[in-house]
């Protein structure tokens, strides 16, 4: 088993959602010896955006390309070929201002690469990264699992099964900035919900 973690948070240290995706891995490195394991922390290696210099290399031919733009190119190739590898994808993601952080859509941006990660076909797009099983460590200060409010589920859900990762699991700590009761019960929570989800 191959597993890359996807840490997404802005904090390097004391963060609930590098600490619950960290969770994720050591349960699953329990149940898999051999298993092994990247860390892609993007609070640690920010990506760069997805900006016109980075569009310009992307659709320049690689022959034509500058010595700058095959650069630029292959810093995005790294991000691919980390997750082209894994069996496990663990995403460690914390709500800002009620989305994803910026870290992670650049992440995403990266790796989202026509006729790369997904092609178009007559029947429409098609995602090429299948067959991975996906953890995702959703933290929030406030309580928006399951309402309008809660736009991160909805757009991971779209975007990864576009790139082809359908088999999805969320895990929830919320209210974390309600007091020190209601963030002690929701990170208890969301680790019960890590140790149901990986009992079998």
């Amino acid at each position: 088993m191959k597993i890359l973690q996807v840490n997404s948070s802005a904090r390097a240290e004391n963060s609930h959602s590098s600490r619950l995706a960290g969770a994720i891995v050591d349960r699953l490195r329990s149940a898999n010896a051999d298993a092994e394991l990247v860390v892609r922390d993007l609070s640690q290696t920010p990506h760069p955006e997805l900006n016109e210099a980075a569009l310009q290399a992307l659709f320049t031919p690689a022959e034509q390309r500058t010595a700058e733009q095959n650069a630029r190119v292959a810093f995005d190739d790294v991000l691919i070929a980390e997750i082209q590898a894994a069996d496990v994808v663990v995403l460690g993601v914390p709500m800002y201002n009620f989305g994803v952080p910026a870290q992670l859509k650049n992440w995403i941006d990266a790796i989202a690469r026509a006729r790369v990660t997904f092609h178009y076909t007559d029947k429409g797009p098609e995602g090429l990264l299948k067959g991975k099983k996906v953890y995702v460590a959703l933290t929030r200060g406030g309580q928006y699992r399951n309402t309008p409010a809660d736009t991160q589920v909805p757009y991971l859900k779209t975007v990864l099964a576009f790139l082809g990762m359908t088999d999805v699991q969320f895990m929830y700590a919320e209210g974390l900035a309600m007091g020190p009761q209601a963030e002690q019960d929701g990170l208890e929570s969301a680790h019960l919900q890590i140790e149901e989800a990986l009992a079998a």
